[in-house]
């Protein structure tokens, strides 16, 4: 049985007897600062493995086809499908950016009151949006090309583009077996949609220095461990332990795929408020193209039972999604609203949280965590080790 004891993770490996290992569980060590519990590791052990298996959205019949996700490449970068002709998704969701656009607070046609989302690993996301306005990949995909701030195309649009350029149309009647001629409008906007989202479902991350670190704990193989930084792994402790950040950043994708109020204003500017999930649930309840309608491909293999149960509460007003962690070194500015620039802000942020500004009926798992200036940059770099490195132009 393993020690519940403190042991040292460190740089190299002293000699121990087979006795010594039997009941330890790991080698006693000796040149390194940080100590982590059996239950730190455990608890970091959880947060794996990366990638996870490949999921298929029984609601979209072409998520995974090739040829769907050519298609929905090409209407992903075509600012055909915006009122000005000038709007594209990739112009919010630049690939050379995250897959988001830098920005604070979104803009397309015009300025927008939140943060643009990043596409990375969104085919694990359960709901979509910031509110959760939807509850599959490809209905969140017919928003912005709707909407009169955003792209604001119109079925219509999308119809004469798929009809009209040959490429488009051979590759639609590749995916779906039908010629883009022979389907209505509305039908083909929902098509193009589940195109993108063939799309975006394979926008992944890779392996980073954390996951490395992660394996290496779970076969105990405490000498490969050592190579991951002496600080991030202080930062990985923290994380995991007083700071309790992994209470809704968990999993391989470090995200519970709920909502939560951060304590961040949700003021708009001068007399507006974003009420966040209050306002998602009512989207969504409402949608045609929610899993409750007639668009779900599946509905027998993707019932929307989570759609139909969830409600509209006090509590809900001015929560937003917990985002996952990986490759968040591109997607700065951070928060719902992108108010804060870096990740040491985000940081200070929760170090210092003002309790006043959390919505009185969330529930209680903040706390101000009152940091030293060292814990601070050891959460940061846990942090970092969450991205794969940043190729060069």
């Amino acid at each position: 049985m393993k020690s519940a004891t403190r042991v040292w993770v460190l740089a190299a490996l002293v000699f121990v007897t087979m006795g010594d290992w039997a009941s330890n569980g790991r080698a006693a060590e000796t040149s390194s600062e940080l100590l982590l519990r059996d239950d730190e590791i455990a608890r970091i052990i959880r947060h794996g493995p990366w990638p996870p298996p490949r999921r298929v959205d029984a609601s979209n019949r072409v998520s995974g086809n090739m040829s769907a996700a050519e298609l929905g490449e090409l209407l992903f970068f075509d600012p055909r499908l915006s009122a000005n002709r000038q709007i594209a998704c990739s112009t919010c969701h630049d690939p050379k950016l995250g897959w988001t656009d830098g920005k604070a607070r979104a803009g397309g046609l015009e300025r927008l009151d939140r943060n643009t989302q990043s596409l990375f690993n969104v085919s694990g996301n359960r709901w979509f949006g910031l509110d959760g306005r939807n509850d599959t990949l490809w209905a969140h995909s017919i928003g912005p090309m709707l909407d009169s701030r955003e792209m604001g195309a119109t079925p219509d649009l999308v119809a004469k583009i798929l009809r009209e350029d040959q490429i488009l149309n051979e590759l639609y009647q590749t995916a779906f077996g039908v010629s883009a001629n022979d389907r209505d409008p509305l039908d083909l906007l929902v098509d193009a949609a589940k195109s993108l989202a063939a799309f975006q479902e394979t926008i992944t991350t890779g392996r980073t220095s954390f996951d490395i670190f992660r394996d290496a704990l779970e076969r105990e193989d405490y000498k490969a461990a050592n190579d991951y930084p002496e600080s991030a792994q202080r930062g990985a402790a923290l994380f995991v332990g007083r700071g309790r950040c992994n209470l809704c950043h968990i999993g391989a994708r470090f995200t519970n795929d709920e909502f939560d109020d951060a304590g961040v204003p949700y003021f708009t500017g001068p007399g507006g408020v974003d009420p966040g999930r209050f306002e998602g649930i009512r989207q969504l309840r409402a949608s045609p193209y929610n899993l409750l309608g007639r668009h779900n491909d599946s509905p027998e293999n993707a019932s929307g039972w989570a759609t139909a149960q969830v409600a509209q509460t006090h509590r809900t007003f001015g929560q937003f999604k917990v985002p996952s962690l990986r490759q968040l070194v591109q997607t700065a500015p951070y928060m719902h609203d992108g108010s804060l620039k870096t990740l040491q802000e985000v940081v200070d942020h929760y170090s210092n949280i003002d309790l006043d500004r959390i919505h009185s009926d969330a529930t209680p798992l903040l706390a101000p965590l009152n940091l030293t200036e060292q814990e601070r940059a050891d959460l940061v770099e846990f942090l970092k080790s969450l991205s794969t490195p940043v190729e060069a132009d």
